[in-house]
This record gives structure tokens, C-alpha cells and sequence, in this order.
């Protein structure tokens, strides 16, 4: 929900409207604390969802457990964005950067001393993880307020963050909901794994390969951030010829840097596993599933360029739709081949061999398709969009008709 920031922060600070992005970090602030509340409350049951719906015991348990002690790191994390997107489309990066290095490297001690010190275990990096981003948001507030680079953005606190929230609203759902379909559907999978015949090993290879994609993101996830503040305030200043140019040149990155990822992945492929693990099996699994999980970075790589581009000029509803019919599409796919499946040949392969990996390779290629339908679905879209910006020019439109009266009284 915070990456409408992205959208509000980003064209008011292009059209020299600074006041109003004080009140739109305020107004994210509160709506992430309350929409928290929702989720630590699931958080609190995870455990007994879990065993609802037919997980291992001790996986569901241990699960449960962890995400308890992690819902302190949740309502920090939050604010943590609030702020960081606050810096971002001001094109202030390097405090971000300076703060979220500070706090990497204290959080090494922070889970020594509460894992091994205090012998906690996984409570206490579960733990460490919202002592860290409380210290992260806690110096970026201070910086941002006691920062020349923020007095006119920042103005202290306004009783306009509580105005208006429902269209602040109708732009931070499609923004969550973006980012949830797409996550949910790689969790999706690590969940179903604890329904298979050996679900600590099955669940244990989609973790690490889930965790080797999230560690790939990062590249693209920073090409994102920068395009959506660089569209946003290029917008806002009146400017779609450098919108434009910027949305070139970061797809032709994002494309260099995706099949860049991917071709390292392969040559990786049969010793990544042991960073891991020291098991055989689990080994020779990521190498299997290695050259998908590629597939799928490259895509993934592009789907996340293009959708800074969208969170920039605010069509996060048009993301959303892209990556909807990405996921019917892979249901389609899974829908049809359940269908077609033989049972009598499905009991003699299992027989013959213990652990079904045709099925990871299978499920792996279905999210590279539901990537790249995203992706095609979000060209087409823009090409039709640059069509029309030929003809219209962009006018910054104030988030509510209280902050249209405070710009009325500024002029």
C-alpha cells in the first residue's frame, strides 16, 4: 500500500506542490497502522490456519510461532516505507541507503545476541527483524526532520492526513493487491509443497528457490523505484518526452540486467544448492530447478521495471488487471492438465521414483508464463498510452478538494 507514495509523492513533488507530500506520509502512516492491526491479528492464528488446511503439525507449529514474534517487525515495516518513499521521490537515496546499511550490519549482532546469546532461537530472529526496521525508521524520521532537504516538505503534523483517506484508498489497494497477487502465487506454492508426500524436503528446495528469486529481485526492484520517481516527477513537472525517453532506457536495463541474472543463475546451477544445504537431494533439486527459475527471473525482471512505470503515472489498476489475468491464465494451464492427468501412471512413477520432481518443473515453467503475460499485457497497454499522450498533456490533480484550497490559499 505504500507504493501509492510512489504516485502521490512523486507528481506533487514534480509540480512543486512540496506541502502536500508531509500530508500524504501522514495519511499512509495511519491507514498502514490500521490495515496492520487486520494482519497481526491473521499473523496470531497462522498456526492454527495452517493445520486447517492440512499442514504438517510441526511445520504448521514452527510456522506459527515465528510469524507471532514477527508481528512487531510488521507495524515497524510499514512506517519504514512510508518514510523511504517519502526520501525516494525527492530523490534523496543516499540516507536511505546509509541507514539501511547501518541497521544491516547491526542486525548481525542483534540476532547473535537474541538467537544464540539469549537463546531464543527462531523467536529471536523473528524478533530481531522488527528491532531492525524500528531502528531503520528511526533514523530516517530523525534525518527527515532535522534535514535542509525536507523543510519544505516536511511541515510537522497535519490534521489534513485525516481528510480524504478513501481516495487515498482507491489508490493503495490496487497497489497492495499488485504486489500480493504476485507474491501469494510463488507463497501459493511453498504452502501446497506441505501437501506433498516428503513436505519438509519439498517445501524446504521451493524455499530456497523462492529465496534465490527474492535475492535476484533486488536488482530489478531498485530499477523499479528509480523509474517510478523519475516518471512520476517528470509528470508532475509537465515534461511526457522525458517520461518517455526514461521508460526506454530502464526497460532496455531492465532486459540487460534480467537475461544478466539469468545466465548467472545457470552457471551457478549445480553449486548454488550447497549454500544451502549439505544434503544431496536438495542439491541436486535447485540444480534442476535452476534453468526455470531463470526463465522466470528474466521475466520477473521485466514485470518489475514496468511496474515502476505504472506505479509512476498512477495506473496501478491497470497493473493489477495485467497480473490477474497472468494468474487465471496459469490456472487455465494447471486446471487443464489436472484433466488430463493419468492416476495409474502418476501411482507407477511414484513408485518408481519417491519424490514427484516433474511437478516443480512444471508449476516453475506455469509462473514464467503467468510472468510474461503480465509483462505482454502491460506493453500493450502502454503502447496504446503513448499514443494518446501525443495529444493530451499532464495536469497535476491535488489528492483531495481540502489540499486543492490549501494551494488556492498558497498562490
Amino acid at each position: 500500500m505504500a507504493s501509492s507514495l510512489d504516485t502521490l509523492c512523486g507528481q506533487a513533488f514534480g509540480a512543486r506542490q512540496y506541502h502536500l507530500l508531509g500530508i500524504y506520509k501522514q495519511r499512509a502512516m495511519l491507514v498502514l497502522t490500521l490495515v496492520s492491526v487486520v494482519v497481526a491479528v491473521l499473523w496470531a492464528y497462522t498456526g492454527q490456519i495452517l493445520l486447517l488446511f492440512g499442514q504438517d503439525p510441526e511445520i504448521a507449529m514452527g510456522a506459527g510461532s515465528y510469524i507471532r514474534w514477527m508481528i512487531p517487525a510488521l507495524f515497524a515495516y510499514g512506517l519504514l516505507q512510508c518514510h523511504v518513499r517519502f526520501l525516494q521521490t525527492q530523490n534523496i537515496v543516499l540516507p536511505v541507503m546509509a541507514s539501511a546499511g547501518v541497521t544491516a550490519l547491526s542486525h548481525v549482532l542483534v540476532c547473535w545476541l537474541l538467537v544464540y546469546k539469549l537463546g531464543l532461537g527462531n523467536k529471536g530472529a523473528a524478533l530481531a527483524n522488527g528491532i531492525s526496521y524500528l531502528a531503520n525508521v528511526s533514523i530516517l524520521a530523525i534525518y527527515i526532520r532535522i534535514s535542509p532537504s525536507c523543510r519544505s516538505t516536511w511541515i510537522g503534523l497535519s490534521k489534513e492526513a485525516f481528510r480524504d483517506i478513501l481516495s487515498f484508498m482507491k489508490l493503495a489497494v490496487p497497489s497492495a493487491l499488485m504486489v500480493c497477487l504476485e507474491w501469494w502465487s510463488f507463497e501459493l506454492l511453498v504452502l501446497l509443497s506441505g501437501l506433498l508426500p516428503n513436505p519438509k524436503l519439498e517445501a524446504s528446495v521451493l524455499s530456497i528457490c523462492l529465496n534465490t528469486g527474492s535475492l535476484a529481485f533486488m536488482i530489478p526492484f531498485g530499477l523499479g523505484a528509480a523509474i517510478s520517481t523519475r516518471v512520476s516527477n517528470e509528470l508532475g513537472a509537465g515534461r511526457p518526452e522525458a517520461a518517455r525517453l526514461a521508460t526506454r532506457v530502464i526497460m532496455v536495463l531492465g532486459l540487460t540486467t534480467g537475461v544478466s541474472l539469468g545466465l548467472i543463475m545457470l552457471s551457478v546451477r549445480n553449486l548454488w544448492g550447497h549454500a544451502y544445504s549439505n544434503e544431496n537431494e536438495v542439491v541436486e533439486y535447485i540444480a534442476r530447478m535452476m534453468p526455470l527459475l531463470s526463465v522466470t527471473i528474466i521475466f520477473d525482471d521485466l514485470q518489475c521495471v514496468l511496474s515502476g512505470i505504472v506505479r509512476g503515472c498512477g495506473l496501478q489498476r491497470g497493473l493489477w488487471f495485467g497480473i490477474i489475468c497472468g494468474i487465471v491464465a496459469q490456472m487455465l494451464l494447471l486446471l487443464g492438465i489436472t484433466m488430463r492427468t493419468n492416476w495409474d501412471k502418476e501411482v507407477r512413477q511414484i513408485k518408481s521414483k519417491p519424490l514427484p520432481r516433474i511437478t516443480h518443473y512444471f508449476v516453475g515453467w506455469l509462473l514464467g508464463v503467468s510472468n510474461s503475460y503480465s509483462v505482454w499485457l502491460i506493453i500493450f497497454h502502454f503502447s496504446s498510452v503513448g499514443s494518446q499522450s501525443k495529444e493530451q498533456s499532464f495536469q497535476f490533480a491535488p489528492a483531495s478538494r481540502h489540499d486543492d484550497m490549501n494551494m488556492e490559499h498558497d498562490a
